[in-house]
C-alpha cells in the first residue's frame, strides 16, 4: 500500500509535465473555471504567498502539498475567515482537520466554501433590480491521506469534490492533487517540495436556468417551444509548485527560515519568489514574502496578488513542555486593484 501510494504520486507529476506544456501562456489567461480552488485561506501560508510547498504541515499541505500533511503532530484543527480583496465583500470561510494515524501517517479533511454576499437581480425589463437578492453557492471538500518515510520523503494525495451552484443552475466536478517533500541537512534543515495540484476532468454547467421559451416559428397556433441552451465545459486551474527552504539555528530558541518557490500556471503566466520566517520558539512566528510573474515586463497586466504579503502567528501552550497549543495566525496580501486580502485563523494542537 505505502509503494502504491508513492507510484501514484510520482505518476501524477510526472504526468504534469503534459499538463503544464501550455504553462505560463497569456493567451490562455482566464480560459479555466472553479479558480476559488487557488483561494488559499489559511493565514501561516497565505503570509508567504502560497510559497511554503518544501514546508508546509498539517491542515493548511491539504491547500498546496498534500505530502506535508503526515507532518502533523497529532491532532491539529483548523477555522479561518478570509477577507478577499478588501472592499468586494466576498469572504472565505473554511474548515480543516488532521490527525496522525500511527508513527507516520495522517488524514485530513477540509471544507471551503466563498461568500458572495447579496446579490441584486436585475433583468433586461428591470436593470434597476427586481428587488430580489441572490447568491452563488461555491463550495468544496477534500480528503486526504499522507505517509512520511523515516522523517525524510513524505508523499500524499488528496480528492476534491467541487460545487458550484446558482439557484437553477450548477457544476460538479472532482479534482486530485499530489505532492512530495524532502527534508535532510545535520539539523533537517534543507527542504524540498513539488506538488500538483488541480488535476481533473473539465466541469460543465446544467440545469433549468439554461432553458428559454420562444415562439413557435410558423404554426399557425400561438404556443411556446422551451429550448437547452448547451453550456460551453471549463477546465480546472492545475498548478505546479516547486519550492526550496533552509533553516539557520543561531540559538535554540531562534531559527530562520528562507524559500524559495516556483509556480508554472497552466492558465496565466508562470510565477517566482522567495519568503523568509523568523521563529522564537515555535511560540511567536513572523513571516513576509514576495513573488512576481515571470517575464511580468512584456505585458501592462499582472496578477492581483504579485508583489508583498506579510504574516504572523501567536501561539500559547495549554500545558507546559507540552505539544498542545492554541493559536492565532494573521496574513496580509497586497493587491492590485483592491484593497489587499486579509486572512485569521484559529489553530488547536491537540
Amino acid at each position: 500500500m505505502k509503494q502504491y501510494l508513492i507510484y501514484i504520486c510520482l505518476v501524477l507529476i510526472s504526468l504534469s509535465a503534459h499538463q503544464q506544456a501550455y504553462a505560463g501562456n497569456p493567451d490562455r489567461q482566464g480560459e479555466a473555471g472553479a479558480n476559488e480552488l487557488l483561494f488559499n485561506p489559511w493565514a501561516r501560508s497565505a503570509g508567504l504567498h502560497s510559497m511554503n510547498t518544501s514546508s508546509i504541515m498539517g491542515v493548511e499541505a491539504m491547500r498546496l502539498n498534500i505530502a506535508g500533511l503526515s507532518r502533523v503532530v497529532g491532532t491539529e484543527i483548523l477555522v479561518a475567515n478570509t477577507r478577499l480583496y478588501q472592499g468586494t465583500d466576498i469572504q472565505l470561510n473554511a474548515f480543516g482537520f488532521a490527525r496522525k494515524m500511527g508513527e507516520n501517517s495522517a488524514f485530513g479533511v477540509t471544507l471551503n466554501a466563498v461568500d458572495f454576499g447579496e446579490i441584486p437581480i436585475t433583468t433586461t425589463s428591470q436593470p434597476e433590480g427586481t428587488g430580489g437578492f441572490f447568491s452563488p453557492n461555491f463550495f468544496n471538500i477534500g480528503l486526504g491521506y499522507s505517509y512520511v518515510y523515516d522523517n525524510k520523503i513524505s508523499v500524499g494525495i488528496l480528492v476534491r469534490g467541487i460545487s458550484e451552484s446558482l439557484t437553477n443552475v450548477s457544476a460538479f466536478g472532482l479534482a486530485i492533487d499530489a505532492g512530495v517533500q524532502y527534508v535532510t541537512g545535520e539539523d533537517d534543515n534543507f527542504r524540498l517540495g513539488i506538488s500538483l495540484r488541480n488535476i481533473g476532468p473539465p466541469m460543465k454547467f446544467g440545469g433549468e436556468g439554461l432553458s428559454f421559451e420562444v415562439d413557435n416559428p410558423g404554426a399557425t397556433t400561438e404556443f411556446k417551444i422551451t429550448f437547452d441552451a448547451r453550456a460551453q465545459q471549463f477546465e480546472l486551474p492545475s498548478v505546479l509548485n516547486i519550492g526550496t527552504s533552509y533553516d539557520f539555528l543561531p540559538t535554540e530558541d531562534i531559527k530562520i527560515r528562507v524559500l524559495g518557490n516556483f509556480t508554472a500556471n497552466s492558465f496565466s503566466r508562470d510565477e517566482i519568489g522567495g519568503g523568509v520566517e523568523f521563529f522564537f520558539r515555535d511560540f511567536v512566528i513572523l513571516r513576509a514574502g514576495y513573488k512576481t510573474e515571470v517575464n511580468q515586463a512584456v505585458r501592462a497586466e499582472r496578477d492581483v496578488y504579485t508583489g508583498l504579503s506579510a504574516g504572523f502567528s501567536l501561539y500559547v501552550p495549554v500545558k507546559k513542555l507540552n505539544e498542545r497549543k492554541i493559536g492565532i495566525d494573521y496574513a496580509y496580501r497586497a493587491t492590485d486593484p483592491f484593497n489587499g486580502t486579509h486572512n485569521f485563523s484559529i489553530r488547536v494542537n491537540l
